[in-house]
């Protein structure tokens, strides 16, 4: 089947005014303001006007600029397959804050979280074909780019095998993991037939990980109104009322209201969508920068939704969902690591060390007083929230900077 990875499209809320929160960052975050972009039209409007001629775009990069009065734009549209990196600027438009490039249905690479006056950068590396620039909520939201050639495989042999033995081992980490999804969604699901709370709170618990280790890869099933990610792991407020199922509204059963009393169509319902799940990644292959970027998109769940405790608001176990981002990113890094390492040994040392770090860190809130094996969020101090916000802002730093390097291999 076709390569693809996880397009982290966090799912859209009914009010046409919000942006979906996707996070798979894929290259190098960084922010700045408007001013750069203002500079930057300004010089090309005072090459225009002495009549001077413009420089050739690179074929390899796309300066995408969004605006209010102008939408989503890019400075042209046909590159060179191989790799290609787009920085993009939102001078000042507020209702689009993400920007996505589609190879038909599947998002290939992605930037999120880019309010007015900031900017962001991805990278990808395509063969010839058809693709869509697609900036949700701008007045044009879709651009068609072409792309020609074909991209050239690494200079280096090794690094080259190295980088296709990790897709394959990571490849295996997902259907591995998805497998336990559906056998733990099982068990939840029968223990809310066997109308046992306590052993129902329990099986949740057991089965969450295992959806935010490969969180990603569900995002990037995500098709107009068809949104499997919506379907398995939706807050309440994500989609209109009647429409919520999926883990948080069994959550909020178990939880808040302590009842087992309709929970077991929704019980029904999730078998189902991480059975479909399952039957989408089987057999699906990926590419280096694909695993970078599900890294990344990974720890910007965490910052995003888990240090401010509003993934699980009704459990309270959001440290068990932050371990299991932590530990998905950590493996799709890994996968990654050998190879590398022959790019750029200090880097990946760097992001070696920041990652366990992080681990320690996390392992310091474990607790058998918990079915979770973890302490309850809403015991952390606002001290332990920064400790651990930092502890993952110095993974996403390093972490940020390897799509890039293994898109360009």
């Amino acid at each position: 089947m076709s390569t693809f990875f996880a397009g982290s499209r966090r799912r859209a809320t009914a009010a046409a005014t919000t942006v979906t929160v996707l996070a798979l960052a894929g290259g190098l975050t960084a922010c700045g303001s408007s001013s750069g972009g203002s500079k930057a039209q300004g010089a090309a409007s005072t090459a225009a006007d002495s009549g001077s001629a413009a420089p050739a775009a690179d074929p390899h990069k796309a300066a995408v600029t969004i605006s209010a009065a102008n939408g989503c734009s890019v400075n042209q549209k046909s590159f060179a397959a191989g790799a290609i990196t787009f920085d993009i600027t939102n001078q000042d438009a507020a209702a689009v804050s993400e920007v996505e490039f589609l190879s038909g249905q599947r998002i290939v690479g992605e930037k999120e979280n880019l309010p007015p006056g900031f900017s962001g950068t991805f990278a990808v590396n395509v063969d010839a074909g058809s693709y869509t620039l697609y900036c949700p909520g701008a007045a044009n939201e879709n651009t068609t780019l072409t792309v020609t050639g074909k991209a050239a495989g690494s200079g280096d042999g090794s690094v080259d095998s190295l980088l296709a033995q990790g897709t394959k081992e990571y490849a295996a980490y997902v259907t591995s993991q998805v497998g336990y999804l559906v056998q733990s969604s099982e068990a939840l699901q029968k223990a809310i037939q066997g109308r046992d709370l306590t052993a129902a709170q329990q099986a949740y618990m057991k089965a969450r990980p295992y959806y935010e280790k490969i969180e990603p890869v569900a995002e990037s099933f995500t098709v107009g109104t068809d949104n499997l990610d919506n379907d398995i792991d939706a807050r309440t407020g994500d989609v209109p009322a009647a429409q919520w199922e999926g883990f948080h509204r069994i959550e909020m059963g178990l939880f808040q209201q302590k009842s087992l009393a309709g929970l077991s169509g929704y019980a029904d319902s999730l078998v189902a969508n991480v059975k479909k799940l399952q039957t989408l990644t089987t057999g699906l292959s990926y590419k280096p920068f694909e695993l970078a970027n599900g890294a990344q998109e990974l720890l910007d769940e965490v910052a995003s939704s888990k240090i401010t405790g509003e993934e699980e608001r009704y459990s309270h176990i959001d440290l068990l969902d932050f371990q299991a981002n932590d530990e998905g990113a950590e493996q799709a890094f890994a996968s990654l690591q050998p190879a590398l390492q022959k790019i750029d040994p200090t880097l990946t040392g760097s992001i070696s060390t920041a990652f366990t770090a992080l681990d320690t860190l996390v392992d310091t809130y474990r607790t058998g007083a918990n079915a979770s094996g973890f302490q309850l969020y809403t015991a952390l101090t606002d001290s332990d929230k920064q400790k651990l916000a930092a502890a993952v802002k110095a993974v996403q730093e390093p972490l940020s900077q390897v799509a890039s390097k293994v898109a360009s291999s």
